[in-house]
């Protein structure tokens, strides 16, 4: 049959070109990649978040602690460490803001200094969890059978484990105690609620049109994991590490406060809390400053959390 060489004229009443089959397909496969692309998820997120006071109150929280933990020598007035006793239990003054610790110490500077550490294990230890539990959960989802099965009976051991008992007895048991070693133990035994959530994520959208197309276009199984199916997966693993960050700080202020955590040399909230328990009737003070550092802190990242949940989910968007 002689090819048509007017199949793609325009014919009367039709104002546009259409495409040879071969085209159409192609051209569908690339439609549906940049419908899917996450970039214009994160730009809805942002356009969502920017107006939303609650988003610049978070954000303004977690800039400050951040700058704070990274700079404490611009913000604090004297050295953590430098006490005098005869200025012990002194009232909040223009020389000392918060007053002194019984030590007589500057009861602000080490509330300034205190932020490094907290801050540190908080971002290692997501960090840590992120990698470990999203690379556990994005494999079981994605290539399902024996690996998911067998990856989910690893999640479900370590979830049933107890997580401030397994790293007390494990930070009890190491000959130093650092950041890194906290953060190491924090992420042993908390990844395992990353690694379901991005299990399910994972599983939600393995069977989309781009991951088809992506298959069909010849890619590689690891290769749509990576490219394709985890960018499009990754808003709830950010909001639940934005969350789990402050979660963190929590527990190593927990452990530091049960003197597990932080050695008793280094500066951090929770050993300015337990400090302070020992005299809080005769000086309250010295655990309310502290503990108000804490609580704000780790409360600027549940908050940013919150904003990015409803940001991302089209649900919530909706509502």
């Amino acid at each position: 049959m002689p090819e048509n060489r007017y199949e793609n004229t325009p014919r009367p009443g039709q104002d546009r070109y259409v495409a040879p089959a071969e085209e159409v397909t192609v051209g569908a496969v690339d439609a549906i990649a940049e419908d899917q692309t996450p970039s214009n998820m994160w730009q809805d997120a942002w356009r969502e978040m920017r107006h939303r006071p609650m988003f610049w109150a978070a954000l303004a929280i977690i800039t400050v602690a951040v700058f704070i933990a990274l700079f404490p020598g611009l913000v604090a007035t004297q050295a953590p460490r430098s006490c005098d006793l005869a200025e012990s239990l002194l009232p909040p003054s223009t020389e000392h803001f918060f007053g002194t610790t019984k030590d007589g110490c500057d009861i602000y500077s080490r509330v300034i200094y205190g932020a490094r550490p907290s801050v540190t294990v908080g971002v290692l230890a997501t960090s840590f969890v992120v990698v470990l539990g999203g690379a556990v959960g994005a494999l079981g989802g994605y290539f399902g059978g024996l690996m998911d099965t067998l990856l989910s009976r690893l999640t479900d051991i370590f979830f049933a484990v107890p997580f401030f008992l397994a790293a007390i007895v494990i930070l009890s048991l190491l000959p130093e105690r650092n950041a890194l070693a906290v953060a190491l133990v924090i992420a042993s035994f908390g990844w395992t609620s990353i690694a379901r959530i991005t299990r399910g994520s994972v599983l939600s959208v393995k069977n989309n049109e781009f991951v088809t197309a992506a298959k069909a276009l010849g890619m590689s199984r690891m290769g749509i994991l990576l490219k394709h199916a985890l960018p499009n997966a990754a808003a709830p693993i950010i909001v639940y590490a934005t969350v789990a960050l402050g979660t963190f700080i929590v527990a190593e202020a927990t452990l530091t406060f049960l003197g597990i955590g932080m050695p008793p040399s280094t500066v951090s909230w929770g050993g300015d809390l337990a400090n302070g328990r020992l005299i809080i009737r005769q000086a309250p003070e010295i655990l309310l400053y502290p503990a108000a550092a804490l609580g704000i802190t780790v409360l600027g990242f549940i908050m940013m959390g919150d904003v990015v949940r409803d940001a991302l989910d089209p649900k919530a968007r909706k509502r």
